[in-house]
């Protein structure tokens, strides 16, 4: 059973467990009001043991607890029966190869100042590598542009083993397993906002996040109480109340790539400015 230590804080605060426990909203001082998203600072989980699949750069005992929390999670039945039997059936250019068929924990620099935030992780890419954004096509475009950019040691991103790095990057999903069609429901995405919160709230050097897609940025806006919340767009940037400033991108899926919707000067432009500010 999850426990969950609140921090004294200003901020309200969200407080809920992976096995689809209710979220609580509440107040300094005040009476928890349940089913409501605020803001996330404010919460240290008690956590077990983490595996070395997280890929945390410069140690955080909190993000490798954390980390050992979501592998374990199986709170939502649809999400759970996807990833597995999309790891027992395997792509036919993957038949050789074993699959993670868990959820994916966040990767990257715990010092980051830079969050990055996608949807989910790919049926054939992070559900298969156990790494986010890795062994796909989006993952190719993203991890490119970071190492364009400075933030990553190399451009490519294939397995757990191949030697990426992140400075001053961390990389995480709102939703932690595969979903099918790439397409979370309402529940499996409020089951998984805890996660997201404790995370950006152990990651406290990070001022920046950029929302990969509109579902990372409406994800992110709830979370973070953006009001009013600017409409989704390419290079649009949001300011929590908290300073955190959030900068929108097109997806990197090939539905953009391909179509040109979304370039490589666009992507990179995205995260120049994140390192600016």
């Amino acid at each position: 059973m999850l426990g969950v230590v609140p921090c004294r804080t200003n901020r309200t605060r969200v407080e809920g467990g992976p096995l689809g426990a209710a979220l609580r909203l509440v107040p300094r001082g005040g009476l928890a009001l349940r089913r409501e998203l605020v803001p996330r600072r404010g919460v240290v989980a008690i956590l077990g043991r983490q595996p070395s699949v997280s890929g945390v750069e410069n140690g955080s005992s909190q993000l490798d607890r954390l980390a050992e929390e979501i592998v374990a999670c199986r709170a939502c039945p649809r999400l759970v029966a996807w990833r597995e039997g999309v790891a027992a059936t395997r792509r036919a250019s993957f038949r050789d190869q074993e699959y993670w068929g868990r959820p994916v924990a966040g990767f990257g620099d715990s010092r980051a100042t830079i969050a990055v935030v996608g949807l989910a992780p790919a049926a054939h890419g992070a559900n298969r590598t156990g790494r986010i954004f890795t062994g796909d096509r989006s993952g190719d475009w993203l991890f490119a542009s970071m190492h364009r950019v400075g933030l990553a040691n190399q451009a490519s991103s294939t397995g757990l083993d191949d030697g990426l790095r992140l400075s001053g990057a961390w990389i995480c999903s709102a939703v932690r397993c595969a979903p099918p069609d790439n397409k979370p429901t309402p529940q499996e995405r409020d089951r998984c906002l805890p996660f997201l919160s404790r995370e950006l709230d152990a990651l406290d050097s990070v001022k920046v996040v950029v929302a990969l897609g509109q579902f990372a940025y409406e994800v992110l806006a709830r979370l973070l109480a953006i009001r009013p919340r600017p409409r989704f767009g390419h290079g649009v940037e949001a300011t929590s109340p908290d300073g955190t400033v959030v900068i929108c991108s097109y997806h990197p899926s090939q539905q953009n790539t391909f179509t040109g919707r979304l370039t490589e000067p666009m992507l990179d432009s995205v995260f120049t400015r994140a390192i600016g500010l």
